[in-house]
């Protein structure tokens, strides 16, 4: 599961915690977990021949030999400053994707052309995912036992395969795109987005550093801030984990630079200024917005978004302290045990929100939200794969965007409503949407695979 795969710390007795680092170290250290007991050792064994005496060390940077990785590795122990660097972010090589591809172990398509269907076909759909089975009753679409029949397949899991299903049966349709995962992985969203703007990013993307591969830079760019007496408030997430799993907010670069140890992660500038909206019983909290869109196609880009979205909201008023305050700082409630869960609907945020802020109507805010939507997917499309989004006619897609709104300026001067992406999902949950809007899934297929959006609750944002 996903809990599973959150990183453990552990503390070494008074012996492990008290050996020191060298760069020339006499021992050499490893973590084993003991099944049986459900313990953590450090396994610790001597890399020379030693005199009574003589001081256990081991290589607090074990494995690292780039000079400049290791002085910023071994920073929480040995402070310097990391001047000689320049903290721009450029997009990453071509290679660097190329890696990736063979990494996700996906095979792309060869080029096909757009299959075309009777008007009044009835599609075969094999799906395992079961809020599809419960609720897609549109009559143009039967639900089929069996993958070799099928029409269309509607995966849960992650579809590698493309090369052969090109091959074999190109008028089969999927959810799913080639190198999706350009968006849908939090390092790799960082990356393409550059291309709206430069190394910084664009205005709708915090400013986003892989702790892999960009290390040196992130610690320039937070002393510069610290020098300066900017808000150098941080968010480290891991790549490929959602619901706030293992994710840690700190002002702490030292906190930041130990996390890089556990499992690859991003760490994007902690938005410091919120747009915030008032509870009633609570005061002014923090709060997400996920949309749903629907990608119908690469070539031409053709963008859709659910007309209904939804909202989550903190359960303590918002403040820059207590950065372990789940309920302050997170608004992912409804996977915490114990934990409330305000709901509102967006129907009735809207009004709410708009008495909170009169001079922002949503009509201008959610505007800019779409804009960013739109120019996300069309840099996320630029490129040919496996550095931008497969063009493969038979693919369709629906994710989940996750953003906030914090307060900004414009170019004029005038205090605005900066949308903020924060991460786009695959396969989202779409339990509330079925819950509440009954016709949910006959909209998205009906949009995806008949291109049929008269009565469907969708907007065209591109």
């Amino acid at each position: 599961t996903a809990e599973e795969k959150v990183p453990v710390w552990y503390i070494m007795d008074e012996f492990g915690s008290r050996i020191q680092h060298s760069d020339q170290p006499t021992f050499a250290t490893a973590p084993l977990f003991y099944m049986p007991q459900q313990i953590p050792y450090t396994v610790l064994w001597p890399l020379r021949d030693l005199e009574a005496g003589d001081e256990v060390t081991r290589d607090y940077a074990y494995g690292e030999t780039d000079r400049l990785i290791r002085k910023c590795v071994l920073l929480p122990w040995v402070p310097d400053e990391v001047v000689d660097v320049n903290c721009f972010t450029p997009e990453p090589s071509d290679e660097h994707y190329q890696a990736i591809l063979a990494e996700n172990k996906e095979k792309l398509p060869i080029a096909i052309k757009p299959s075309v269907y009777d008007k009044d076909k009835v599609f075969k759909v094999f799906t395992d995912v079961q809020q599809v089975l419960n609720n897609l009753t549109h009559p143009r679409f039967v639900f089929t036992d069996s993958e070799g029949e099928a029409d269309i397949l509607y995966n849960f899991s992650h579809f590698k395969d493309y090369r052969k299903l090109s091959e074999e049966r190109p008028e089969v349709m999927l959810n799913q795109f080639p190198c999706e995962n350009l968006l849908t992985v939090k390092d790799c969203l960082a990356s393409i987005s550059r291309r709206a703007g430069g190394s910084d990013g664009p205005r709708w993307l915090p400013r986003t550093f892989n702790l892999q591969t960009e290390l040196p830079q992130f610690i320039c760019y937070f002393q510069q801030r610290e020098r300066r007496g900017e808000d150098n408030h941080w968010i480290c997430k891991p790549w490929n984990l959602a619901r706030s799993l293992d994710t840690h907010i700190t002002n702490s670069l030292n906190n930041i630079i130990r996390h890089r140890e556990s499992s690859p992660k991003v760490v994007c500038k902690y938005i410091e200024n919120p747009v915030l909206f008032h509870r009633e019983e609570v005061g002014l909290v923090k709060f997400d917005i996920r949309y749903v869109v629907l990608l119908r196609s690469i070539k031409p880009l053709k963008l859709y978004v659910y007309d209904v979205f939804w909202l989550r909201f903190s359960n303590r008023a918002f403040s820059l302290d207590d950065l372990d305050d789940y309920e302050k700082h997170f608004t992912v409630m409804n996977y915490a045990p114990g934990v409330t869960l305000k709901q509102v609907h967006c129907e009735e945020f809207v009004p709410q929100f708009e008495k909170q802020y009169p001079e922002h109507l949503w009509t201008t805010v959610q505007a800019n939200i779409f804009k960013a939507f739109a120019e996300l997917f069309q840099v996320a499309s630029a490129k040919p794969a496996p550095l931008g989004i497969c063009d493969y006619p038979s693919s369709r897609a629906i994710y989940a965007i996750d953003l906030m709104l914090k307060w900004d300026t414009s170019r004029d001067g005038k205090r605005i409503m900066q949308p903020q992406i924060l991460e786009v999902n695959f396969n989202p949950d779409c339990d509330r949407a079925c819950k509440y809007h009954p016709t949910f899934f006959n909209d998205v297929f009906s949009t995806l695979f008949l291109d049929e959006i008269d009565n469907c609750h969708v907007t065209c944002i591109v």
